[in-house]
């Protein structure tokens, strides 16, 4: 049977909706069907979403024996598609870009890696090719999480080498920021607000929030809180808080602020985040602290080197958002390298650039064919 166009491919599994809220179970079904239908080792996982009950699925294709070898790794899930304001899930070809909900973000990309390692010969590879779609990656990294802690294909062997996929105008990315979560919660004491028995949690909280607001004149100003291989250099530090809805004539119970900041690879993250958490202990609230070192791969590695040689770019870059990669790129070197543009990514009308998403096929499947046969 021929191999689908990747726009076709793209197509089909744009219209099979998998926003993150909801099971992505029926594009899964027809990723692993294309796998099985090609000649690839498929591995299922699947879980129930802990927060949202859903049934998720990871699917890990393998083609090919030996160590080693070249990952590609992508998404099934997708942001909601505001379906309300535009035909998300039916697939449009116009001006030379594909439409529709994931097209950039990234059923694209996750077809160009499926079509690239569909057309290499299994009896040509010296290394194995591995292709994954995860679960949950708008919601929470619960899927990649599972691939790398339960997988049996990659327990018998990680690849040396390989790409998260996600858009990158085909220019490969080096590093990106990670994120770190400090949630402090400070605990008052609910009456009714004419009776002055109560103890606001919003009071208790307020000094905590100005010195915060003093903390970020230091991380705009202070070049040991930046890195300058990121455009901005600065954390990105912002807080959000929130009194659960306590009635406006009630003293709040409880009040939780969430003091975040992008972690950079150039900075001690961790000092970072110990200043929030000291000033948080010093008033007696509770800290809780979640979060990701940055994304970083030297860009004298051999993955970077063999994707500007393929790509033809002059060099690698860094971008301010983040990517599975903060989980995968533990086990091994990556570039982020996909076709499209972030900024088109979770938007109403999202689209691809045609050029781009036919030329990735072309680009993975000589970084296959440079690296494992």
């Amino acid at each position: 049977m021929p191999l689908p166009s990747v726009i076709e491919l793209s197509s089909e599994f744009i219209k099979i909706p998998s926003v993150s809220r909801d099971s992505n179970k029926a594009v899964s079904d027809a990723i692993q069907s294309f796998f099985v239908d090609n000649g690839f080792e498929v591995e299922r996982l699947e879980y129930i979403h802990p927060e949202d009950g859903q049934q998720k699925v990871n699917i890990i294709a393998k083609k090919g024996q030996g160590k080693g070898g070249f990952g590609f790794f992508s998404h099934s899930d997708t942001v909601p598609g505001a379906e309300d304001q535009w035909a998300a899930f039916e697939p449009k070809v116009k001006d030379s870009k594909l439409f529709g909900r994931g097209s950039c973000d990234m059923k694209g990309p996750l077809a160009a890696t499926m079509l690239a390692a569909a057309k290499v010969d299994s009896s040509s590879l010296k290394k194995p090719i591995y292709v994954v779609a995860t679960a949950d990656e708008e919601h929470g990294f619960y899927g990649v999480k599972q691939v790398v802690a339960e997988s049996k294909l990659f327990a018998e062997n990680w690849p040396d080498m390989g790409v998260v996929a996600e858009p990158s105008e085909l220019v490969p990315i080096y590093s990106h920021k990670g994120g770190y979560w400090n949630i402090v919660t400070a605990h008052g004491v609910a009456a009714h607000s004419s009776t002055d028995k109560g103890i606001s949690s919003n009071f208790l909280i307020a000094p905590f929030l100005a010195e915060m607001a003093e903390l970020k004149k230091r991380f705009m100003t202070e070049e040991q809180f930046m890195d300058k291989q990121f455009s901005p250099a600065t954390n990105g530090f912002n807080l959000t808080m929130t009194d659960y809805g306590c009635a406006g004539n009630v003293t709040a119970s409880k009040t939780t602020c969430f003091a975040n900041f992008r972690s950079m690879p150039g900075v001690d993250n961790k000092a970072v985040s110990k200043l929030i958490v000291d000033r948080a202990k010093h008033y007696g609230f509770d800290v809780e602290v979640q979060g990701h070192e940055p994304f970083y791969t030297s860009p004298e590695s051999e993955v970077v080197k063999l994707s500007l040689e393929v790509t033809g770019e002059p060099k690698s870059i860094t971008v301010p958002y983040g990517t599975e990669a903060l989980v995968y790129g533990q086990k091994v070197p990556l570039v982020i390298l996909g076709p499209g543009n972030i900024e088109q990514a979770h938007t109403v009308g999202e689209w691809v650039d045609l050029g781009q998403l036919e030329r990735s096929v072309d680009i993975y499947e000589t970084l296959i064919r440079r690296h494992c046969t």
